[in-house]
């Protein structure tokens, strides 16, 4: 590949028209429409950048709390890559504003390796509630692990790859952030701003784009300050050089940029053109049936009210999707099988099987109802959920529920104090609370029944 950063010679992107007498033939190249006295390249051109970059970034950065200055010493250091590690896996799919309170809760608990490294999973589990892709969560601890046997934090970027979980881009942004060393990093935010100073017009996705966005940060990058460079680079694309409303008056490069000299020199192209839009994929639809088990250990009216209950839950497999975390009994079904009976059919064959719970032979149903359906949103699966309530009275001992079936090391029964404390996916969660939203308006139409007979008989 061509480690010329002129502009490319791939077609650029689909842009409807603009009234113009000077149309521009759909097989354009970019190259053929990049006009003259432009950042030609990062070397003769990356000193005025990187120091118009930096003097914008002192000026402006947001006051973050991963963003401190590392004290003297291989121990600040540490402190400041753990801090920087912490922050950036958060980050990754998650806005800023969400990120500083998880993060905050999270150094106050853990503000160490070797004290995250003494964490379980379950704890990690519970703190990153809510914040999604889970994988991250276990990798981190995973990673602190191997920290903390070792003794000693990473400090290049090279050593910093070894560390389970950590990529070129975590390992970038540590490096170079909390040990100075002059290596690039490339998010989201810096594809975007070197899509446009290069009008990179490629498929982002691609693996020979992707090399070439690392090759030209690796050339940008400013040998002394490189960590403030980076993170100067994300925090321009995540501000001024948005994605759908860049501003480009106030942008501290953009006499570099050559997206927006076309713009201005072709009313067909726009800054907003870069990086090309990809069509993602269409997320597989999957469907569930949903059983909230509830465990009635006490009066029928404690029952109804929710007291003295116990709620089933079951642990995810350890690889895949949402691995490791707990659940109501939940069973993928076929789409033109979503109808209760037969989504009663599988949760019963369901229980049966793992929890060796016969709905029928060994408790009394109290209580099946359906509850209503919620669609949770995967990055590749758009899951459908049909939610129903499920409320048992066990013959016998009700701890042994727990100890039978084929998974007895994967089932607790937890209480309602417990659970609304814990650290469930937010579809588990949404789940419950419609739950709970349910039993309340049920317990609310039985309480008012009597008054309303009594209403009748008055009437009369």
């Amino acid at each position: 590949m061509a480690k010329s950063p002129k502009a490319t010679t791939s077609r650029r992107p689909t842009r409807k028209p603009r009234a113009s007498p000077a149309a521009v033939p759909p097989s354009a190249d970019i190259e053929d429409l990049a006009p003259s006295g432009v950042l030609a390249g990062p070397t003769s051109a990356a000193p005025a950048l990187r120091s118009g970059l930096l003097r914008w970034y002192d000026a402006h950065r947001r006051d973050l709390p991963w963003r401190f200055s590392a004290a003297p010493g291989r121990e600040g250091r540490e402190k400041r890559a753990y801090a920087v590690w912490v922050s950036e896996v958060m980050l990754q799919q998650t806005r800023v504003p969400v990120v500083i309170d998880y993060y905050s809760r999270w150094m106050a608990r853990w503000p160490t390796v070797e004290t995250l490294a003494a964490a379980t999973q379950e704890e990690v589990n519970e703190m990153w509630a809510g914040l999604g892709y889970y994988r991250r969560a276990r990798f981190l601890l995973e990673g602190a692990n191997q920290i903390a046997e070792k003794g000693e934090f990473p400090s290049t970027a090279s050593t910093l790859r070894q560390v389970r979980g950590i990529g070129d881009y975590t390992a970038g942004a540590i490096a170079s952030i909390a040990f100075n060393e002059v290596t690039p990093l490339v998010d989201g935010n810096v594809v975007r701003v070197i899509s446009r100073l290069f009008a990179i017009a490629d498929n982002p996705k691609e693996s020979s784009t992707v090399k070439r966005f690392w090759e030209l940060a690796g050339q940008l990058v400013d040998p002394s300050r490189p960590g403030d460079f980076n993170q100067a680079m994300m925090e321009l694309g995540a501000t001024l050089c948005s994605k759908a409303k860049p501003d480009c008056s106030q942008c501290p490069v953009s006499g570099h940029c050559q997206a927006l000299a076309l713009s201005h020199e072709n009313p067909l192209v726009g800054v907003t053109d870069y990086p090309r839009v990809v069509p993602k994929a269409k997320p597989r639809r999957d469907f569930a049936a949903v059983c909230v088990v509830q465990i009635a250990q006490g009066l029928e009216q404690e029952t109804a009210a929710g007291k003295c209950n116990s709620f089933l839950l079951i642990k995810r497999p350890e690889e895949g999707l949402l691995a490791g975390l707990w659940e109501f009994p939940s069973v993928l079904v076929d789409e033109r099988k979503t109808d209760p009976l037969n989504r009663r059919k599988e949760m019963d064959r369901y229980l049966k099987q793992l929890v060796d719970i016969d709905v029928e032979q060994e408790s009394n149903l109290v209580l099946r109802e359906d509850v209503g359906q919620h669609v949770h949103i995967f990055s590749h699966i758009r899951l459908t959920m049909h939610v129903e309530l499920m409320v048992l009275k066990i013959k016998g001992d009700v701890g042994q529920v727990c100890n039978k079936g084929q998974g007895s090391t994967k089932l607790k029964l937890v209480d309602e104090s417990s659970i609304d404390s814990m650290g469930l996916t937010s579809g588990i969660r949404k789940v419950y609370n419609m739950v709970k939203a349910f039993k309340e308006k049920k317990l609310l139409e039985q309480s008012q029944m009597p008054t309303r007979k009594r209403s009748r008989r008055q009437k009369q």
